[in-house]
């Protein structure tokens, strides 16, 4: 084993099918971080190395397996403001300000959540794989709220097989233009990307996946509604796509017909209202307002909540404001 290698023991008292898979619930590393260790040759079965990831275990068999130092991330810390709303040993959950871009990307290669969250929790770094640095899902630049975080790479695996079998419940608010029919509903509309547009997500694909929105009002105003929103799916842009097709785009929403010249649809001190809200929406009036997940630990379940940021506060003391006489 060389310098700084980290060695793990496993003795199995009865037979286990495929190697990475009971690794995988015994260890804290992710199936597809053993995987790419036995392809390494370095998990051995009584002192023989593993030579494929569905080799059988046999009842007594004692598992080696050495993982190397983690590799260091080129990603630089930067000292940026990270709001924590909830943290375990195996993971925390950020609250996101709008603005912030998530992963690097061109036009965007510092000053991303990545790089605060590897200044505040180095440990992260690495975690999942370097571009993810421990996020297990992900939010729009401009969408605010609650982010979850992994530790450690066995956190990593079984938070993300929550997202997979829809265990995580994600509930949102969202400001939208005008009235839907009803105080509750369901959006149930495939999404894929749009035919003439591939930066756009539209439900008028043909290669759309499922995706599955609920909806209840919280609040209704003269010229729009907050919305509570629950994810049963998690398709780019999906709050955005199916509030704008069913003709209620997310204030300030300019990509998917929720900026400001929506204003120009309302008559009289309608539209007056509608201005003012579209001068306060500087960015899509979205908030990732909370989670619910069980935690990798095996505790109870986890309940957070972000507060609705400040600049949301103003523009729903705005919708609200009575109307002059």
């Amino acid at each position: 084993m060389g310098t700084g290698d980290t060695r793990y023991e496993v003795l199995l008292e009865r037979a286990a099918g495929r190697v990475d898979r009971a690794l995988a619930e015994t260890l804290p590393l992710s199936r597809t971080r053993i995987q790419s260790l036995i392809a390494d040759g370095r998990v051995e079965i009584d002192g023989a190395v593993v030579r494929r990831p569905s080799q059988p275990v046999p009842s007594g068999a004692r598992i080696t397996v050495e993982t190397p130092p983690k590799r260091e991330t080129s990603l630089e810390a930067e000292d940026l403001p990270l709001e924590i709303l909830y943290e375990d040993d195996d993971c925390l959950v950020v609250d996101k300000p709008a603005g912030l871009v998530v992963h690097p990307a061109p036009g965007h290669p510092t000053g991303t959540l990545l790089h605060a969250l590897i200044y505040h929790r180095p440990e992260v770094a690495g975690v999942g794989s370097e571009r993810k640095a421990g996020l297990v899902h992900r939010l729009d630049r401009d969408t605010s709220g609650c982010l979850i975080v992994a530790k450690n790479d066995g956190a990593h695996e079984r938070l993300s097989r929550q997202f997979a079998a829809r265990t995580v419940e994600k509930m949102y608010w969202a400001f939208t233009w005008g009235h839907l029919k009803g105080d509750r509903g369901v959006f149930d509309l495939p999404i894929g990307r749009a035919r003439h547009d591939r930066q756009r997500m539209s439900t008028r694909t043909a290669k759309g996946r499922a995706a599955i929105t609920r909806w209840r009002v919280r609040k209704r105003y003269t010229v729009a509604e907050w919305l509570e929103l629950e994810l049963e799916t998690g398709r780019t842009h999906q709050i955005r796509v199916h509030l704008s097709e069913a003709g209620h785009p997310v204030l300030g929403d300019s990509r998917y017909g929720g900026g400001p010249a929506r204003a120009r649809g309302f008559q009289g001190r309608q539209r007056e209202r509608a201005r003012a809200a579209a001068v306060l929406a500087k960015r899509q009036a979205l908030h990732a307002r909370g989670l619910a997940f069980d935690p990798p630990s095996g505790d109870e379940r986890v309940r957070v909540t972000a507060p609705m940021p400040a600049d949301l506060a103003r523009l729903e003391a705005a919708l609200s404001a009575p109307d002059e006489a």
